[in-house]
């Protein structure tokens, strides 16, 4: 069971979608200094990049709660 956890049932793509309306691609970029943030960023590519890599998904999320907070 996963109550605790405040990610548990939201998606990738509702987390990036929400912080991508409140920041936009360059203040993303600012934020957490990855290239699909700062380099032609789109949802797509940068869906892509966060599932394969766990450190850029992990300040993803810590941004995310902090956001929500």
């Amino acid at each position: 069971m996963q109550k605790n956890n405040p990610l548990h049932g939201v998606k990738l793509a509702d987390i990036l979608e929400f912080l991508h309306k409140k920041y936009g691609w360059k203040e993303l970029g600012a934020r957490i200094n990855i290239r699909c943030f700062t380099v032609d960023p789109s949802m797509k590519s940068s869906l892509k990049f966060l599932r394969k890599i766990p450190w850029a998904r992990q300040k993803v999320e810590e941004l995310y709660l902090a956001t929500i907070v």
